[in-house]
C-alpha cells in the first residue's frame, strides 16, 4: 500500500493543500478540485484541535475513498500521526525534519514527506526514513538553488512547497523537482468564502495543465 501511495504521488506530482478552511466547506472544496484533476489532498494541523483535524480527515477518506488520497499536514509531534493514521490518512507532512515524527509515520506504514531545505536538513530527513522531502519554503529560492541542491543528493525525491504557482512550475519540473504542494494559490480562500466551487475547479484544472505538459 505504501509503494502504491509513493507511485501515486510521483504519478499525480500535484498535492492540494487545505489550510484555515472551515469545516463545513471542506467537502465542497474537496470536490471541486477533484473537478479539476486532483489526487492528492492534505488536511493541515494547527489552526484546529488536532482531534478535529483528525475527524476532517477520516470524514474526507470515507467520502473520497477509491477517487482521492487523504494526508496530512503540519504534522509537527508523532501524536498527529497516530490520530492521521487512525482516520485513514495515507501520507504524513511536516513543516521541518523531525527524527521522531518520521520514524512514527514509517511505523504505521505511512508515507513520509518531511520539510527541509539545506543539503544537511534534507539528507538527515532521507536518512531517517523520508520517502519524499519536502523543500521549503522553495519561494525565497529559484531553480538554480534545486539544481545545486540536486547534483549531490539526486538520489532524494524532492517535493516543492511554498510560493508555486501555474508560471514557475515548469522551472522547478525542469530542475529535477518531482512534485509540488500547493495551497491557497489553488484552493483560494476568498473563492471558498464565496462558495465559487467552479471557480477552485479551474484553478485546479490549470496547475494539473502544467504537469501534464510536463
Amino acid at each position: 500500500m505504501r509503494e502504491e501511495i509513493i507511485k501515486e504521488i510521483e504519478a499525480r506530482k500535484l498535492i492540494a493543500i487545505l489550510r484555515g478552511v472551515p469545516c463545513d466547506k471542506l467537502l465542497p472544496t474537496a470536490e471541486a478540485l477533484y473537478r479539476g484533476g486532483i489526487r492528492l489532498l492534505e488536511i493541515t494541523y494547527g489552526r484546529e484541535e488536532d482531534k478535529q483535524v483528525a475527524d476532517n480527515i477520516k470524514g474526507l477518506v470515507k467520502c473520497f475513498e477509491g477517487r482521492m488520497l487523504i494526508g496530512a499536514g503540519t504534522v509537527i509531534k508523532p501524536e498527529q500521526v497516530e490520530l492521521t493514521a487512525k482516520a485513514g490518512g495515507c501520507f504524513i507532512i511536516s513543516p521541518d525534519t523531525n527524527k521522531e515524527v518520521i520514524e512514527s509515520t514509517r511505523n504505521r506504514g505511512l508515507v513520509s514527506i518531511p520539510g527541509a531545505l539545506t543539503p544537511t536538513e534534507i539528507a538527515a530527513a532521507h536518512n531517517f526514513g523520508a520517502d519524499f522531502v519536502k523543500l521549503f519554503p522553495i519561494s525565497c529560492f529559484d531553480a538554480d538553488y534545486v539544481k545545486a541542491v540536486k547534483a549531490p543528493l539526486g538520489g532524494i525525491k524532492l517535493l516543492a512547497v511554498g510560493g508555486i504557482n501555474e508560471n514557475n512550475m515548469s522551472y522547478y519540473l525542469k530542475a529535477g523537482i518531482c512534485g509540488f504542494g500547493i495551497g491557497s494559490n489553488m484552493a483560494d480562500l476568498k473563492l471558498i468564502e464565496k462558495d465559487d466551487w467552479q471557480g477552485i475547479t479551474v484553478l485546479a484544472k490549470k496547475y494539473k495543465a502544467v504537469i501534464d505538459r510536463g
